[in-house]
């Protein structure tokens, strides 16, 4: 699996701040100057510039560039445990992708739906765009390898993509309800933020408790690269990750 540099802060916040009942917003940011990839034995680390280039953590063994380094048991059972976090991190990580992408297109489906001078026709315009991001996420998200930058990259394009044309649905049903003397519909607009917030709060909270675990486990992750006793040569740690978590009280109805 790989998981690209600055991992998850842009989903972390998407989760954590989305959550429309909690009255702090809460952002996980993790950066990282190493790739971070998973094979079946093997945890991997690699950046394109600076010392060390290559780590590799194998059942509590390191090997930094071209050869495995001594260590003591105390460090020995914090890579076991590095590798064991490292491995919860990325399903984790995929699953927040997938709901975050599902609860942004239940948002775009119900005001089409409700404001579109041609529903069934926005409809099929966002189910086309939804197969197309499904089959993004599949090659930034899968089995064997996970990308955040590929993630948001996917998510942002398609919501590119399909958002001027609903928006254009949405904005000419608006102005045959106005002309049309449709009460039901412009009433149905007035209330539009409540009938969202209605839907989609539980999914965000569920989706801010999980993002809440993930930042958890980043931080574990932190800790432990902290602990390790292991130097380099020059006597510098390894420092592999930093995790810094904010929070701000928000203001009422922000």
């Amino acid at each position: 699996m790989r998981m690209k540099r600055r991992i998850g802060a842009a989903v972390l916040l998407l989760a954590c701040g989305g959550a429309a009942a909690n009255e702090v917003d809460v952002s996980c940011n993790v950066d990282s100057d190493y790739d971070f990839s998973l094979s079946e034995r093997s945890v991997i680390l690699t950046r394109d510039s600076g010392a060390p280039r290559r780590l590799v953590m194998r059942r509590g063994r390191l090997f930094v560039d071209d050869a495995w380094v001594p260590l003591d048991s105390a460090d020995r059972r914090r890579l076991v445990d590095y590798e064991r976090e490292a491995r919860a991190v990325v399903p984790l990580a995929r699953d927040i992708g997938r709901e975050a992408t599902e609860i942004a297109f239940i948002a775009l489906g119900e005001v089409a739906a409700g404001f579109s001078s041609d529903p069934d026709a926005t409809r099929g315009r966002l189910e086309t765009a939804r197969a197309k991001l499904d089959r993004r996420l599949a090659g930034s998200m899968s089995a064997n390898r996970f990308s955040n930058d590929e993630l948001g990259e996917a998510i942002g394009l398609a919501v590119r993509e399909v958002l001027p044309t609903v928006m254009g649905d949405i904005v000419s049903g608006a102005v045959r309800a106005a002309f049309g003397g449709d009460v039901a519909r412009l009433e149905r607009m007035e209330n539009l933020d409540a009938e969202l917030e209605a839907l989609i709060e539980p999914r965000a909270e569920a989706l801010g408790r999980k993002a809440e675990r993930l930042c958890a486990r980043m931080e574990a992750l932190d800790r432990i690269d902290d602990a390790l006793e292991y130097r380099l040569p020059d006597g510098r740690p390894l420092d592999l990750l930093q995790v810094e978590r904010t929070s701000r009280r928000r203001a009422d109805g922000a």
